[in-house]
């Protein structure tokens, strides 16, 4: 759990932002301020994981608490200002949030301090779901953000699995257990090593599956059965 601050003068904006806290399950909201040479004191005396800064503040700027104050935690910032970003860099900032944004873009800069804050072990390679429709995992050192849609299948690869798009591959820590717990209905075992998206299936001949692409998959005897039953019955989920 990570123990936040806001700093943000203008009340809408303070209560968007508490609603986001209140609602994200790592966070939690110790006090709000209305400029930031309150925060500076309270700061003093407090120990906070992370902080919520608006630029536009009065007496003392966003930027200008960033400038004279050193050994901050990771800050967000929260701003209608864009042409900030750059130069917050160069400080502890580990995103800058555009006013007006959703929860979803909210949730991918907390999983960047979480990246950061609480580095992820191998079997907590899949950090969030976004949506129903999106995943946060880790690959290598990145924290990414997937559409389900876009996955055409899913191969283990000793204690590893690839996660495949049209486009790229994506290596993750995540076992294929693991990616059953967190995927939609639409995807199916079909092989020990092999998860689809039955989406981008094209067709099956003998013992392979064609998907989207041109991709090639082994279907397993074991699985075989299952699977053709299942593309019979398409309301079966495997879960």
């Amino acid at each position: 759990m990570l123990n936040c601050i806001v700093i943000e003068d203008q009340f809408p904006a303070q209560q968007i932002l508490k609603k986001y806290i209140g609602d994200h399950e790592s966070l939690h909201l110790v006090k709000g301020f209305n400029a930031a040479i309150e925060a500076s004191t309270f700061l003093k005396e407090h120990a906070i994981d992370l902080i919520f800064l608006d630029i536009n503040l009065p007496q003392v700027s966003g930027m200008e608490f960033l400038r004279r104050n050193s050994n901050l935690p990771p800050v967000i910032l929260t701003t209608a200002y864009s042409e900030y970003a750059l130069e917050s860099y160069e400080y502890n900032t580990v995103d800058y949030l555009l006013k007006p944004f959703s929860f979803a873009r909210f949730n991918q800069a907390i999983t960047k301090v979480l990246s950061i804050t609480h580095p992820l072990k191998k079997n907590e390679a899949v950090l969030n779901t976004t949506s129903s429709e999106e995943i946060f995992i880790k690959s290598g050192h990145e924290i990414l953000k997937l559409k389900y849609s876009e996955i055409l299948y899913i191969k283990s690869d000793g204690d590893y699995t690839e996660a495949v798009t049209a486009t790229k591959k994506y290596l993750t820590y995540l076992s294929l257990k693991d990616w059953l717990n967190n995927l939609q209905y639409h995807f199916c075992q079909v092989h020990k090593s092999y998860l689809i998206n039955m989406n981008h299936l094209s067709k099956i001949s003998s013992n392979k599956i064609h998907l989207t692409g041109k991709h090639l998959v082994p279907i397993g005897r074991a699985y075989k059965k299952g699977f053709i039953e299942r593309n019979a019955n398409p309301t079966m989920h495997h879960k």
